[in-house]
């Protein structure tokens, strides 16, 4: 499977991986590449920064600014490559038969090539109605830089008919995703001698406890909670994945910490077991651990929160382009998350497919084909003979 703009996108491409947009590092590198390719074009790009000034978003309309048109978001940053057994260099482009490898490239340095590599085309294309680019930073860590974006976008005159987010569903369009919540409790005791264990509060038990707390309530949620087919699984989830504390066998630690997780189903409040796990700890262990030592206590600290994304009736019309464009009717859930409920929360109807697949992102090695990036691009032109017909919007 080929595509006349494939080799293009392919140019692009080698360019974005060879940028090292790992999230703890600055993305502005890519950003400014970004930003030439499509001055190259007469285009205009808005920058948001983060409060460091050492990442940013970009923003940009190909097309006319008063009006609505199609927005295709994508995230800049990528996951670390260190520690794993990557056979090929993993911040370079690598061919190997019918695909390519390096860091990023199914999430989603791909999609952003491919909207890159079809910029013309928009131009071609948006006299009546825009394209809108938007790419963001700190995706992989919680969706955070997109909500600078998102928030100016709010307010903004103008806000973007629709959205598609190419993070890799093997071109298949994905209608829903869980929201997540994750949070760092961190438990404070008292520390003595292991012989004296009455005389201290061990904060590595009552860590365990909240941990057995937080098992029995992902047990009930499995097993009498909302239920919905169309996820696996099926059922908001609560996951412990860390736990932390003390210094040596002999000594009652005094500090201790969980990390867990909460994905929700879209329609069902991930607050209510948040409020449900604070009144735990609050109302059941805090006040036992005070009875030795008034000091204990039991802090949260928020890692993370983006909403899920829902398949609503009224944003039906979106789901119908979008399958046309992937040339299959049928559509997806995923269990990763977007930027897509965010977007959502600001009225913008939201589907997300791209090149790719889940599997292979966040591992050693990691590829597209090129048969998915030409697929990619195909699904492109089938948006542009929309947007040119001047039938994008169908309800």
């Amino acid at each position: 499977m080929d595509h006349p703009s494939l080799a293009p996108a392919l140019d692009i491409l080698e360019r974005l991986i060879a940028f090292d947009t790992r999230s703890s590092e600055s993305n502005l590198p890519l950003i400014d590449y970004v930003r030439d390719v499509l001055s190259g074009y007469g285009i205009e790009s808005t920058l948001i920064h983060d409060a460091t000034g050492r990442k940013a978003n970009l923003y940009a309309t190909i097309g006319p600014s008063d009006r609505p048109g199609l927005c295709l978001s994508g995230h800049t940053d990528v996951v670390p490559a260190a520690g794993q057994p990557w056979t090929v260099p993993p911040f370079a482009m690598t061919r190997g038969g019918d695909r390519v490898l390096g860091r990023g490239v199914a999430d989603m340095k791909g999609y952003l090539a491919v909207v890159l590599a079809m910029v013309p085309r928009f131009l071609a294309v948006s006299r009546q109605t825009p394209v809108h680019l938007a790419f963001s930073y700190d995706e992989e860590i919680g969706c955070l830089g997109v909500r600078g974006l998102l928030s100016q976008l709010a307010a903004a005159p103008v806000k973007p008919l629709a959205c598609i987010i190419g993070e890799p569903t093997s071109m298949q369009v994905a209608v829903a995703h869980k929201g997540k919540r994750a949070y760092r409790c961190c438990v404070k005791g008292l520390a003595g001698h292991s012989s004296l264990t009455h005389l201290g509060v061990n904060a590595a038990d009552f860590a365990a406890e909240f941990a057995t707390w937080l098992r029995r309530t992902a047990r009930d949620l499995r097993e009498r909670g909302m239920h919905d087919g169309a996820f696996e699984p099926p059922y908001t989830t609560v996951h412990t994945g860390r736990i932390s504390g003390g210094i040596a066998l002999n000594v009652i630690p005094d500090h201790a910490e969980v990390e867990f997780e909460i994905r929700n189903l879209p329609g069902e409040d991930p607050g209510a077991v948040v409020d449900a796990a604070r009144a735990y700890t609050e109302q059941t262990l805090v006040p036992e651990m005070r009875t030795v030592h008034a000091g204990s206590a039991i802090e949260w600290q928020s890692l993370t929160d983006y909403p899920a994304l829902a398949d609503r009736p009224a944003d039906a019309w979106l789901k119908r382009l979008a399958c046309a464009a992937a040339g299959n009717p049928k559509t997806r859930t995923v269990s990763f998350g977007s930027e897509g409920g965010l977007f959502q929360a600001i009225g913008v109807p939201t589907v997300v497919c791209g090149p790719g697949s889940i599997e292979q992102a966040h591992k050693a090695d990691e590829y597209v084909t090129l048969a998915q990036l030409a697929q990619c691009l195909t699904f492109m032109d089938t948006l542009t003979g929309r947007i040119a017909a001047g039938s994008l919007y169908a309800p």
